[in-house]
């Protein structure tokens, strides 16, 4: 695996070795959604369910300033820690080993607001809604915020009317929901 663009273009991160926890986002899925999302450059990332943090570090080597990797996996933690001493970000980066409930509360907690959220929970998991209305009504997302959500089917959410601009992707049995507001 590998960054697709920006200033660490074709450097290789690694992956969590247990694949049970973690689905990496394949190269070509990223390259697309950065494609979609346009300039990223001064913004502050959150990668909830971060796993490898591939999406997180493709945002820092686009021109993100901030980038908030929280997973509960400790393999993932450390797979993190490793790819941000190997890139040399860690001034820019923030590592979370929590539930991504107690995470928000700490951003809540410490007024963190964010530009873009990567949100790839576990599939079984099917929290996005709730993660993305917790988001909207403790005030964590900034005026022109970006959601991008990953899933292997279709997701039901509530909150669209809170967003200007949704866009959906399928990428074989990988669909992305792109939410501006």
């Amino acid at each position: 695996m590998r960054i697709v663009g920006g200033k660490f273009r074709s450097r290789q991160i690694s992956f969590p070795e247990d694949m049970t926890t973690t689905r990496p986002t394949k190269d070509r899925i990223r390259e697309a959604i950065f494609s979609a999302l346009g300039d990223i450059s001064n913004t502050i990332c959150l990668d909830l369910y971060a796993g490898s943090g591939a999406m997180g570090l493709e945002a820092i080597s686009r021109g993100a300033n901030m980038c908030y990797f929280v997973d509960n996996s400790k393999i993932a933690i450390n797979t993190i820690n490793k790819n941000i001493a190997n890139l040399d970000i860690k001034k820019c980066t923030e590592l979370l080993f929590k539930e991504d409930n107690a995470a928000i509360n700490q951003f809540i907690n410490n007024s963190i607001r964010f530009d873009v959220v990567f949100l790839d929970p576990p599939y079984i998991k099917n929290n996005y809604d709730e993660i993305i209305n917790s988001l909207l009504n403790n005030n964590l997302l900034n005026d022109n915020a970006i959601i991008v959500c990953e899933a292997n089917r279709d997701i039901c959410l509530t909150c669209l009317n809170s967003f200007n601009k949704v866009k959906n992707y399928k990428y074989g049995e990988i669909k992305v929901t792109i939410l501006w507001r």
